[in-house]
This record gives C-alpha cells, sequence and structure tokens, in this order.
C-alpha cells in the first residue's frame, strides 16, 4: 500500500477546518444591544439594571482595564429555528484573546429577574436560548490578561495557564507596561477590549458531535506509534469521513460521515489499559493576576458554568476547593450557593481541601494552618453537613513535613498535589505513595501523572498519565483534573464530550467520570503496599517565594502572633469572668488572614493591587487585634499604678513565667556600647560582643567558655547585595546562579552611639541601610535591627552570619517542630535545595554547643558550609532579607523595611526555639493592681513541650482548648496544670472533636505521653 499517511492527515485538517468547522452555526440572527459602562469598582446586578443603558453595536471598543460594563441584550428567535437537530444560543465574543483564557475578558449572564444563567469565558462563549425570545444582562469584566502582554511568545490555546510556561515552553520579556496593568493606579484609562460579536446562532448539533468525534480520533492517533495497526485503522476512518462529507452540503452528509468514524470509535480499549478518573476542576487562584474581588466574581462565572453543565450530564462532578470561596458566593450570590448546595447533596458538587484557601504551606505558623483547617471543615460541616476527606493543594509551592499530621488530625485521610512535577533538578520517584510528616504520620498521596491541575482530557494528556505513571505494575489507576483554570472558567462541554468517547476507546486509557472520593477509594483498594516518601516534599523551583513581598510577609507573622495573645489573653480573662470572648471578631480576623496565606498572595506573587489590599488589611487586624489584647490585659490587671509584665511565651521571659502576668520583677535594662581603640564592644556578664572600626561584628563570645561563636577572620550579620535575575518567573525564582555575583557592604558612611545601640550605616546603589545593634544586660542573644530604604531592582539581599561551627546539618523551625537538612551538597537532591525555609529561627551546632540565629519576619534562608585553611570548618547562616523583581509588581519591596535578628548561644533546639518565641512574643508592660498577678491558665512540666495555642472552642461552649507540641523530637512525658478549676478534660482531634482514650476528671492529674513531634490538643471543660 503507498504511503499517503502525510497527505491523508493534511487533508482530514483541512476538511476541518475549511469545511465542518465553518458548517456548525447553521446561521445567525442578529440582537439588539444597549450598555453601561460602570464608572469604577462593580456593582450588583439590582444597581446595574436601573441605570441608563445606551445603544451599543458590535465592533465599539468598551471598558478600561479593570473596568466593568453591563450589557442588556433582547432579541426575537426566528420562528423556523430549533428544529430537531439544532439548538439556539446567544454567542458573545468580548474580545476574546485565544491565549490564556482564564486570565483575560470574562462575561456572566443573568435573566431580567436577577438569576444567573452561567459565565462567559473564551472558550464558552455560548449561551442557551429557550423560547422564542432572548432577554439578558451580561456583566463584562474588562480584566487585562497580564501573561499575554509578559510573554513573547505563547503556545497554542490549549495549553492555556501558567503551567505551560514550564522551562522550555516559552521565553519570558518582562514588557515594562505589563507590570503596570497591576494596580488600577497605573494601568491606564483607554478601553483594551472591542466587542467583536453578539448574536443569535443556531447550532448543528450532528455537526458538533462530528467534531468531537474527529478530534478524539485524530488526537489519539498522533499519540499511537506510527507502525501501529490501530494507528492505521484510525487514519482510514479519518478518510472515509473526508471522502463521506459534501463540501457543498455538510450538514446533510454529516451524519454518514459520522458512521464512517463509528467502528474507529467503537473499539474496546486493551484489558491493560490506564484508568483514569476524571474530576471536574477549575483550580480558581483566590488571587493573583487580580485582585480578591475579581475572584469573588470568577467564582460565579466558573460556578454558574459547572452548574450549567450538571443540568446537561448527569455523570459530571466537580471538585472544588477553598471554603473562602463558597462563603464568597454564599455573601454575594445567595441563590447561586443554594443551588450549589442541592448539588453538593447530590455528591456532584464536591467540596475539597477542607482548607479555608489553598495555603501555602511553607510559611503559615503551625497555629495558622491548623485554623485553615478548622474554618474550612467547620465551613463544610455547618453548610454542607460534610468534612473533606481529601486535603488538596495542586498549584502551592512545596509542603512542610507537619502536613501529613495536621491533615490527617482534620479529619482528611488523602492527599493531592501536581506542583512536584515542576522540580527542575529531580523527579519524585512515585506518583500514588505513602507520606510521611515529621512526627510518623501518614496520608495518601496522589499525583497526577500528566502534570497538570487543568487537563483538556485531551489525548495528550491522556497519553502522558499512562506514560508517566510510576506505580505501573502494582496499580493502574490515576486521577486526571480538567477544566481551565488558575483563573477559573473550569470544564467546557467540548471536554466532557472527550470524556465520553475515551470510556472505552482502543489505544486510549480508559476515561470514568467521577470524584475524588472514588479515585482514591479505588486507589487504596489497588495498590496494597504504597511507597513512602519521608518528610518535607522541597519543591525545586520558586525559591523566591520565601522572600519577595517582604511587607506581605511581616503582616501574616506579625498577625498570627498578635492573634496567639489575643485569643489566650481574652480565654484567661473570659475564664474568669472578667470578659466576653470576642469569637465573631476573632473569627472575622482569622478569615483574613487565612485568605491572605493563599498560595500567591504570602508567597508574593501577585500583582501591586493584592499585596497593596494585603498591607491595608494587615493593618486593620492589627489595629483590631491590639485593642483586642489590651481590653483582656486590662481586665486582668484591674486598676492600679504597678507595671506588670504580661508574656504570651511559653518559655520564660523577663523574669515572668510562660503564659503568665506578673508585677516587673527584673525591670529589663540594656548594655551601653564601648568604643575602644579597635572599634566598639556591647558585653554583660554573659556574652561579649566586638567590632572592628568599620562597625563590622567579628566577634561573639561566651564568657563562661571563652568560646567564639563568628568565624575567624569573618564579619557576622554582614550585609550581602546579590544579582537576582532569574531566567523565567521574577517574584517567584532565585537561581542557582545568584551567588556567582555578590557584593559585600563592610565600608560604613557613619557609625555613632545612640543610647543603647551602637547603631551603622552603610549604602548600595539608591538604598541605605542603618543597623542598631544591641545586648540586653540578662541576655545571651545579640539583638541586630536592620533597617532599609530599598531602591534597587533585581537585587537580593541577605544578612550573613559566618559561625565556627562544623555541622552535618542545620535544624530549621517549622510548624510544630523542626526539620534538619545538610549542609553539603553529595547529592542533587542536596544541591538543588539552595535556599531554603525556615519559621522563627535556625540552628547549628555541635555536641554540647549550638547557634541560634532568629528572626521577627524573614522566612527564605541558606546554610552551607566551607574548610578553613586552619582546618577548621565555617558554617554559613544567610538570611534573605528583600528582593526587587520587576513582575508581576514593579515595584515590588520599593521603600522601607525594619528587620529584626538576634544571634546568640543555644546548645539544644530547645533553647533555639526558645530565643524566637522570644524575639516575635516580646512581654508587654500594663499599669495595673500589684495584686492581680497572672497566674498561667496552664502550664506544663516538660521544657521540650511548648504551649502552642490557648482559645475557647469554636462550639462556643466557653470550653477552654490547649494545643501543645513536643518540640526536641523525643519521646516525652507531660502533665498540664490548670490554672482554672474544671470538671473534665479529654483529648481531641484538631477539630474538637473528641478522640479514643483518656479522659480526666477535675480532681485528676493531666498526664500525656507524646511522641516526637506529636500534636496534642485537650479541651477542659472549666467551672466558673
Amino acid at each position: 500500500m503507498h504511503d499517503n499517511v502525510v497527505q491523508v492527515e493534511q487533508r482530514v485538517g483541512n476538511t476541518v477546518r475549511d469545511h465542518v468547522t465553518p458548517a456548525l452555526f447553521i446561521r445567525t440572527a442578529p440582537v439588539a444591544i444597549t450598555a453601561w459602562e460602570v464608572p469604577d469598582e462593580p456593582v450588583p446586578f439590582a444597581e446595574a439594571v436601573n441605570q441608563d443603558f445606551e445603544p451599543f453595536e458590535v465592533g465599539r471598543t468598551w471598558s478600561k482595564p479593570w473596568g466593568t460594563t453591563w450589557f442588556h441584550v433582547t432579541g426575537s428567535v426566528p420562528d423556523d429555528w430549533g428544529q430537531a437537530g439544532s439548538a439556539v444560543q446567544l454567542f458573545v465574543d468580548l474580545g476574546f484573546s485565544p491565549l490564556l483564557p482564564a486570565f483575560q475578558a470574562e462575561g456572566l449572564a443573568y435573566r431580567p429577574d436577577g438569576t444567573i444563567i452561567k459565565g462567559i469565558e473564551p472558550f464558552n462563549r455560548v449561551v442557551d436560548v429557550d423560547g422564542t425570545s432572548v432577554d439578558l444582562y451580561v456583566e463584562a469584566a474588562s480584566n487585562p490578561n497580564m501573561l499575554e502582554h509578559f510573554f513573547a511568545s505563547a503556545p497554542a490555546a490549549a495549553a492555556g495557564g501558567m503551567a505551560a510556561a514550564l522551562p522550555g515552553t516559552l521565553a519570558p520579556v518582562a514588557r515594562p507596561h505589563a507590570a503596570r496593568l497591576g494596580s488600577k493606579s497605573t494601568a491606564g484609562s483607554d478601553p483594551i477590549y472591542t466587542l467583536r460579536g453578539l448574536m443569535l446562532v443556531e447550532r448543528d448539533l450532528e455537526v458538533d458531535a462530528l467534531l468531537a468525534d474527529v478530534s478524539v480520533l485524530t488526537g489519539l492517533m498522533r499519540e499511537l506509534e506510527p507502525s501501529l495497526p490501530r494507528r492505521a485503522e484510525i487514519l482510514r476512518a479519518l478518510e472515509a469521513m473526508c471522502d463521506t462529507i459534501d463540501p457543498d452540503d455538510v450538514r446533510a452528509s454529516a451524519a454518514a460521515a459520522r458512521k464512517q468514524l463509528s467502528s474507529a470509535l467503537d473499539a474496546p480499549a486493551h484489558s491493560t489499559a490506564h484508568s483514569i478518573v476524571a474530576v471536574g476542576h477549575a483550580h480558581l487562584d483566590s488571587a493573583w493576576l487580580w485582585p480578591t474581588r475579581e475572584t469573588v466574581r470568577k467564582c460565579a462565572r466558573t460556578f454558574s458554568n459547572v452548574l450549567d453543565l450538571m443540568d446537561a450530564d448527569p455523570d459530571f462532578t466537580f471538585a472544588c476547593s477553598s471554603a473562602q470561596q463558597f462563603a464568597w458566593v454564599k455573601e454575594y450570590y445567595p441563590d447561586l450557593f443554594e443551588r450549589i448546595r442541592v448539588r453538593v447533596a447530590e455528591g456532584r458538587f464536591v467540596p475539597v481541601g477542607g482548607m479555608w484557601v489553598e495555603s501555602d504551606t511553607n510559611m503559615p505558623g503551625g497555629e495558622a494552618l491548623v485554623r485553615q483547617y478548622v474554618h474550612g471543615q467547620g465551613f463544610f460541616l455547618r453548610e454542607f453537613g460534610l468534612l473533606s476527606r481529601e486535603s488538596w493543594l495542586p498549584d502551592s509551592f512545596g509542603f512542610s513535613a507537619a502536613l501529613p499530621q495536621i491533615a490527617r488530625s482534620a479529619g482528611t485521610d488523602s492527599f493531592l498535589t501536581q506542583k512536584m512535577s515542576w522540580n527542575d533538578t529531580n523527579k519524585m520517584p512515585h506518583h500514588t505513595f505513602w507520606w510521611e510528616g515529621l512526627d510518623g504520620s501518614r496520608i495518601f498521596t496522589h499525583f497526577p501523572p500528566n502534570d497538570t491541575y487543568g487537563s483538556d482530557l485531551g489525548a495528550a494528556d491522556l497519553a502522558k498519565a499512562q506514560r508517566q505513571y510510576a506505580e505501573k505494575g502494582a496499580s493502574n489507576v490515576s486521577m486526571t483534573l480538567f477544566g481551565w483554570y488558575d483563573g477559573g472558567g473550569g470544564p467546557t462541554r467540548e471536554m466532557i464530550a472527550a470524556a465520553r468517547r475515551t470510556r472505552n476507546l482502543e489505544g486510549s486509557p480508559r476515561v470514568t467520570l467521577g470524584s475524588p472520593g472514588d479515585f482514591f477509594t479505588e486507589a487504596k483498594a489497588s495498590l496494597t503496599r504504597p511507597e513512602v516518601w519521608t518528610g518535607e516534599m522541597y519543591l525545586e523551583t520558586h525559591r523566591g517565594t520565601y522572600t519577595s513581598q517582604a511587607r506581605t510577609k511581616l503582616g501574616n507573622r506579625r498577625s498570627e502572633h498578635l492573634l496567639r495573645e489575643a485569643e489566650l489573653w481574652s480565654a484567661t480573662a473570659a475564664t474568669r469572668g472578667l470578659v466576653e470572648y470576642p469569637y465573631e471578631q476573632l473569627d472575622a480576623i482569622w478569615h483574613t488572614v487565612l485568605l491572605q496565606q493563599f498560595h500567591d498572595i504570602l508567597p508574593g506573587s501577585a500583582i501591586a493591587w493584592v499585596h497593596d489590599e494585603a498591607e491595608d488589611n494587615y493593618r486593620r487586624v492589627g489595629d483590631e487585634l491590639e485593642g483586642i489584647i489590651a481590653a483582656a490585659q486590662r481586665a486582668l490587671a484591674g486598676d492600679g499604678d504597678a507595671t506588670l509584665v504580661f508574656n504570651a511565651a511559653p518559655v520564660a521571659e523577663r523574669g515572668v513565667r510562660p503564659l503568665a502576668a506578673a508585677v516587673d520583677p527584673e525591670p529589663r535594662l540594656s548594655v551601653t556600647p564601648v568604643a575602644d581603640a579597635d572599634g566598639y564592644v556591647l558585653a554583660n556578664s554573659l556574652v561579649s560582643a566586638r567590632f572592628d572600626a568599620a562597625g563590622l561584628l567579628v566577634s561573639l563570645t561566651d564568657v563562661h567558655s571563652g568560646r567564639d561563636l563568628v568565624a575567624p577572620g569573618e564579619a557576622a550579620a554582614l550585609l550581602q547585595v546579590f544579582r537576582d535575575k532569574p531566567l523565567m518567573f521574577e517574584a517567584w525564582d532565585i537561581d542557582r546562579s545568584y551567588a556567582n555575583t555578590v557584593t559585600e557592604l563592610r565600608d560604613a558612611t557613619a557609625i555613632r552611639i545612640d543610647g543603647d545601640a551602637l547603631t551603622v550605616t552603610r549604602a548600595y546603589g539608591d538604598s541605605e541601610i542603618v543597623q542598631r545593634f544591641r545586648l540586653a544586660a540578662d541576655a545571651n542573644e545579640l539583638e541586630i535591627e536592620t533597617a532599609v530604604d530599598w531602591h534597587e531592582q533585581e537585587k537580593l539581599l541577605k544578612l550573613a552570619f559566618p559561625v565556627d561551627v562544623r555541622a552535618d546539618h542545620f535544624a530549621s523551625e517549622i510548624q510544630f517542630g523542626h526539620v534538619l537538612r545538610p549542609t553539603f551538597a553529595n547529592t542533587s537532591w542536596d544541591a538543588a535545595r539552595f535556599e531554603t525555609v525556615a519559621h522563627r529561627w535556625v540552628h547549628v551546632g555541635e555536641p554540647g554547643f549550638g547557634v541560634v540565629v532568629a528572626n521577627s519576619s524573614t522566612y527564605g534562608h541558606d546554610v552551607t558550609r566551607s574548610t578553613r585553611e586552619d582546618g577548621g570548618t565555617t558554617t554559613r547562616i544567610r538570611q534573605s532579607l528583600l528582593r526587587a523583581p520587576k513582575f508581576p509588581d514593579p515595584d515590588a519591596d520599593q521603600g522601607t523595611h525594619v528587620f529584626h535578628s538576634t544571634i546568640g548561644f543555644a546548645p539544644t533546639v530547645v533553647e533555639a526555639a526558645a530565643a524566637g518565641y522570644r524575639l516575635n512574643l516580646p512581654a508587654r508592660a500594663v499599669r495595673g493592681n500589684p495584686a492581680n498577678a497572672v497566674d498561667p491558665i496552664v502550664t506544663v512540666s516538660s521544657p521540650s513541650v511548648l504551649v502552642e495555642s490557648v482559645k475557647l472552642a469554636e462550639d462556643r461552649s466557653g470550653d477552654l482548648v490547649v494545643r501543645l507540641y513536643e518540640a526536641r523530637g523525643a519521646r516525652t512525658s507531660v502533665t498540664l496544670g490548670l490554672g482554672t478549676p474544671f470538671s473534665s478534660a479529654w483529648r481531641t482531634d484538631l477539630l474538637e472533636r473528641e478522640l479514643d482514650g483518656p479522659a480526666w476528671r477535675g480532681d485528676e492529674t493531666i498526664g500525656l505521653e507524646l511522641r516526637p513531634f506529636e500534636i496534642a490538643t485537650v479541651r477542659v471543660r472549666t467551672l466558673g
């Protein structure tokens, strides 16, 4: 047989393009259009429809960046339309681009009574019309397509989303105007879209089905090996289809053409074909290249599209994470929410994740990560009567080793992500496995093997899943998430049509529409001995997100600690009958803080609008929390002129016991810097800090042992500036090559003794940096304040601490414990971990000796070691303070910042943890009655068990809830003491539900046996 494969494939493509696709719409009819442009921010339907609408026509421009135009569309359906085999629809083209469909103009269609019909998207442009007329409103959002402006070249439209921009796919070019679109103040006021189409159309359903048949078969054919008989069979069926189609009357010949394809479509899949559970999804980012106000509208568009699909297909299910998004819909679109509630009850609109948002997991504190689940699962339980069984973080930037324990204790037993496929150096070895966390807890985990959370269910994605699935031979089922994503949109009818045709198709994996629960049930049954991955899942990319947008990170850290104080002192005062516990106010604040831990807000990868709003929110909640704290402390302190010191930390501070208040027992004093011939000295009875004539810290000595922390010939607290020009995503990435170019700021422009501070000023470029060094009289930690007026671009500022310690590993605080990471790089896994995340402290040590470097708002660190000529080892700890990326916020990190760090002696990680708490939870002085010293509401008998949270129960019962954890990494027995009478106490999970196990009466001692890094929650019924 002559080889004419290329010619046939070209003929099929030409036939579809030139004849079949143009025949999809039988005919068109005009509609009448009027419009009203919203002057500023979006308005509700009821307000919009009462405005004066002006005549509008196709071809006119509409709305500035971030603007809204309401279109009113009316018309009559021609009498002879809507016969059998056709459908009448309204076709809308707002000026769509084929690139990145969820990142541009979008619309939401309403009936005149205000009920929502569906969203209008670039690849979802039609609204079904019932009856003989059309009368509807379209709320059109002119969101600028920032990625289209940013990338010089782009993949085919089917790729979609930022995931298409993996290395080697796109070449990014930072065009100066692109990022300016990220703020209303700089985006401009000229219209950015042209209405290109608004008309009635009559769709031929047989032609529509033919296009779906051909799409599936041509896609499958391209994925099959050229030598396979199946490929040839499909090719000849497609050739017969071309022979059958009459170019002059496609509609009349479409049914016959479909028959030519039927044998190819009816051939059953191989018995060993991979099985795919296809779950509808949208992965709608709660903010990113748009503000949260636009996400609210995106939710309405996406969710109404989903409901429309459910009306048409009884097997279609959709998984939706983020309780916050459900809450937005309930608040702003209550009728839509009630429709969703019905589908949730049917098990088709599936709440997953159990979290308030799809949070970052590297930087939120332990209690905040718990509250993601407490508030997320709490919403699902209240509104839908269910708890999510699946933790769901497809796009977060790496995963903390603390997460398996937290997720399991919050009611989930399965975990899903695909982000680890983005690793730039090493490939994760599993797709379905046990993930074992810090304490030994395990959660059943799955990575969709087609490496996306937004499949189109095309043959390429399906084949990739089958080809890459790592557990072949042990199991044969994976999950695929399908639908337009990042900016929402979700599944389309075309995707569902593809799923129907690949349910049992030779050469293709078997595709079944299902739910996450369907998949995990099947996967757990089929994979009886999963492999195990232990510890953190470090993402080998997006390392810059530990540092970008320092003000957002400071706001998060401060809010978390203020919330701890507000809950602790309010609970202490409430159980003693002094105040009403502010449940509602605290819940509202938590919702704001949890929202801003979303994986494109806290990591610093969103537009300027998002971060400006986040910083305003942090200021607002900070003021509210200060008010709550002050009210509770005033009630506890009473009236008087004595100074009471309140210590909210779980470690002693200023002579005050943890979680207690006392009349100022030891007023905090600082030593005064002294100048000498060699420089300057700050010294007390415990440590001595020496600075050279340039104000560089060249020695920090333990007075009792005589040991110096600073490595010989080095300077600590040294400011270093690096060139920071990542190859791909500016706000996200720090490339390994950054370390090749460094400027050390060793020269001072001014040095002075300013009260108790040695103040050193240095300059770099257009920036000025002022460091203030202080030493308390009773401290073994040197305090370092670094105030930066930052005006650089594409630079990275680090604070370096070279210490004279040989350590194979360094300990970094994470939620409810710490992880050990190597200081060496034996393997590619070690080498790829060149920038890491830590919370309040990093510790390096030798047996019996150690160093802690603590911080008040920094997350990015790197720790390396080198061998000196004298044979000793220098371990270099560096905090990443500031970056200056240009996209997506061109002014990221510009302006003033203040960082607080300490360096000191800490033999073990327990002392290191104490240093981190002291820095982040400084004691507060309050005027009050000297007789009103406040006993702690809870005490613990072991120094390695730390109390993380004290609050009242979520159910408003007034029960006291205490959360604590083992911090050293050792099995520990601990006794809890309660500073209030109680009738009973018992252990709960993180959702405050009673666990099997011991309970205690009020006359019994509360004793706990904790495994290493175990989190324990104790609920107490108080007497008051």
